[in-house]
């Protein structure tokens, strides 16, 4: 799977597309193979505002059940709302239509710490050896 080159990536398997002063984010086609078919998602509430690092959702598969982690500071002005009745698109589409929420960063800076595409790649590499 060829990882978006204009996406930053977390080491929690997080992605962030920068839209003007929002980033919209999802969990990578990664995170998601890890996961196995996805049942539920729990979203944050619009306006909840985040730090970064901290849990902000919950993805429930099959196999079981993990936090999504904030990648930037900031307020939730977006949810994708088409996961309440089919959380399967973040299977289908991880960097697409599974998105999970937009962010409007507090500190754009914070996008620094993230990896590009290259540094991801090798990131999931090494987990496998």
């Amino acid at each position: 799977m060829p990882y978006p080159s204009e996406f930053k990536y977390s080491k929690e398997h997080e992605w962030v597309k920068r839209e003007d002063g929002t980033i919209r984010m999802g969990i990578t086609e990664y995170a998601q193979g890890e996961l196995g078919d996805v049942v539920y998602v729990e979203l944050p509430q619009v306006g909840h505002q985040v730090k970064q690092g901290e849990g902000l959702a919950t993805v429930e598969s099959v196999k079981s059940v993990s936090d999504v982690f904030a990648p930037v500071s900031g307020k939730i002005s977006e949810v994708n709302q088409a996961l309440e009745d089919r959380p399967e698109l973040i299977n289908q589409s991880a960097h697409e239509q599974g998105w999970l929420c937009c962010i409007e960063m507090s500190d754009p800076a914070e996008l620094e710490a993230l990896m590009d595409a290259a540094a991801y790649q090798q990131h999931i590499g090494s987990l496998s050896e």
